[in-house]
């Protein structure tokens, strides 16, 4: 009997875009924040920010998200203007309702301080937003007034409750209600108006705009009492600002690299956070929850600002911002570390003792991949060993966490997969072309294949190179020194090979296509394994060499025993509405799973 039992370790960060405002979230205990990736929202504990969820039910881009101020519920809005209003308590998340009051991208949420009414606005055809009761959809006012869309909108926390938006008409607009109706419309800014944010007293609200200003208004009647920092703010663009809970301070983000914060009373600011001077290092969103005050770069790395030290924040988190294509583990001094390659060509280090306590992840320094990582592996000498779309593999030292410009092997065509033998070997399987490399060098090369190379596997004895075909076959050849021969000898499968490698002691090797069918060879013969309802796209041994691992298109896990393809543990729903990437073992009862959702999910399984 089988049994599984999963803990979840969130590697993906903020979907950020260059001159795009990140909205974060935060709920009203202070103890968490939320923000958005792809089609997920993102939950994490402001604390411990490994303590994480992943709500994955939409079916468009989610761009923001806002807890309720009741903290029981959280607005999500997506790409196609949808709103889904669903459950914080309970872990299935249920959705509660789910509207469509725009018909274009929402940028932007607000709830009034009862729970009962939202603010919705972004992009659409007809209107840029709409305000609504959250149990009944019913409109409660008119958002209104501009001619572009709508960055941000907030609504007064007190009564009597005011609303505010900010459009990249390069104003803001006055409303009040409800029923929510327009009142005037601030013209104060010479570009886009980012964001706009009530106290939360509720005695002022400031608007932050493309010009670098933040201006400050009355939170009552709409008038303006003044700027941040005199005419500009800041040198660039400002994208967020976050008030302290106390109203007295807030914190603005730039685009020229830093974040202030400010004393609103003397209209000051106290200190200057630099966050760098790459480009990445634009701060594009920002959030004020209880003591902690966080901002977002444009690389999606987290902040904790530290006002004590404000070049060095107290702590980042990094991760991936793009899915995930591949995994591995490896053991660096006696510590399993888990690497994954994302598709924008980032490799993120995570560790499987300490660092899912911490939520820390970390990279390897320099210039690494340009883009997609489609294979990731390690070899006897404590490399990864890498293959992208930017036609090279990478040797990169796992104890330097550096990447080095000189052990890149350039390749003439795109590499599809890598695997590693005994002696220094590398076989690479290219569009058309299958590649031996020895100690960082090409040494042998088979061009006119007369099939196409998918996938490769090195016999962990080095005497072996299985190539996997879209013909349905594994084509073997033998390694003799620094070349490949063709030995004639081709094992059937079912239908092209979309992955395929050796169990560790090398007794077997096992195949997977897209025919949904698993297919395991000994030196004698071969067998079948059937389970997945799509094409399976990854494999993975178990160190034990009995068990092997596959997951697929259908989002379902398998875990089989060699020994007897009808004992097997099914995992359905892995990773939620994302197939399943990459698959990696830990220890013979320790799964790793990735996704194109950017998680990794650590799996315990008892045999």
């Amino acid at each position: 009997m089988f049994y599984f039992c999963y803990s979840l370790k969130v590697e993906v960060l903020p979907q950020m875009e260059r001159g795009v405002a990140k909205v974060i979230g935060g709920d009203p205990k202070g103890n968490n924040f939320l923000y958005t990736n792809g089609k997920c929202v993102i939950i994490r504990n402001i604390e411990n920010p490994a303590i994480a969820d992943i709500y994955t039910e939409h079916a468009h881009q989610v761009t923001v998200a806002k807890y309720a101020p009741s903290g029981f519920y959280i607005a999500s809005g997506d790409a196609s203007g949808k709103i889904r209003i669903w459950d914080t308590t309970q872990k299935e998340h249920m959705l509660k309702y789910e509207y469509t009051p725009i018909s274009g991208k929402v940028k932007d949420i607000a709830w009034t301080e009862d729970s009962k009414r939202l603010a919705v606005v972004g992009d659409g055809r007809e209107k840029f937003g709409a305000v609504f009761l959250w149990d009944s959809g019913s409109s409660v006012g008119e958002v209104s007034g501009h001619s572009k869309l709508i960055n941000s909108v907030d609504i007064r926390q007190k009564r009597p409750y005011r609303l505010a938006t900010a459009s990249d008409d390069t104003c803001a607009s006055f409303f009040e209600g409800p029923p929510f109706k327009f009142k005037f419309t601030l013209r104060d800014h010479s570009q886009f108006v980012n964001c706009i944010r009530f106290s939360p007293d509720g005695s002022r609200f400031v608007t932050a705009g493309a010009d670098g200003q933040i201006l400050i208004y009355d939170g009552t009647t709409g008038e303006r009492v003044g700027s941040l920092g005199g005419e500009k703010a800041h040198k660039g663009g400002i994208y967020a600002v976050s008030w302290s809970p106390d109203s007295s301070q807030l914190i603005s983000a730039s685009g020229d690299k830093t974040v202030k914060l400010w004393d609103v009373g003397a209209t000051t600011a106290v200190t200057t956070f630099n966050l760098g001077s790459d480009v990445t290092d634009q701060q594009l969103g920002c959030l004020w929850q209880k003591d902690h005050l966080l901002s977002i770069s444009l690389s999606g790395y987290i902040n904790y600002l530290d006002k004590n030290n404000p070049n060095r924040p107290i702590r980042t988190i990094k991760g991936h911002t793009k899915s995930i294509q591949c995994v591995t583990v490896h053991k660096n001094e006696g510590r399993p570390y888990i690497y994954s390659g994302s598709h924008d060509g980032h490799i993120n280090i995570l560790s499987t003792l300490t660092d899912c306590q911490t939520g820390e992840n970390d990279c390897f320094s320099g210039k690494g991949h340009s883009n997609q990582v489609s294979k990731i592996v390690t070899d006897e000498a404590n490399e990864l060993v890498t293959c992208s779309m930017d036609d090279t593999l990478r040797y990169t030292s796992i104890s330097k966490k550096e990447y080095s410009a000189s052990d890149v092997v350039k390749m003439d065509f795109q590499p599809k997969s890598v695997s590693v033998g005994a002696g220094g070997l590398s076989l690479a399987v290219c569009i058309g072309q299958i590649v031996l490399v020895k100690d960082k060098k090409k040494v042998f090369t088979l061009d006119n294949l007369g099939y196409e190379a998918e996938v490769g596997a090195l016999h962990p004895g080095g005497t072996t190179a299985a190539v996997g075909g879209a013909d349905g076959k594994v084509h073997l050849y033998s390694v003799q020194g620094n070349t490949l021969k063709d030995e004639g000898k081709a094992l059937e499968v079912k239908g092209p090979i979309t992955d395929m490698a050796y169990s560790n002691d090398g007794a077997y090797l096992a195949a997977i296509d897209d025919k949904k069918v698993i297919t395991v060879f000994n030196v004698a013969d071969g067998y079948s394994f059937y389970g997945h309802h799509a094409k399976p796209v990854t494999l993975a041994w178990s160190p034990d060499n009995e068990h092997f691992a596959t997951g697929g298109m259908d989002m379902l896990v398998y875990v089989w025993t060699v020994s007897d393809p009808d004992q097997r543990l099914k995992i359905p729903d892995a990773h939620r509405l994302h197939h399943v990437s990459g698959l990696a073992w830990i220890d013979a009862h320790t799964l790793v799973t990735t996704s194109h959702d950017a998680s990794v999910k650590q799996w315990t399984i008892t045999y």
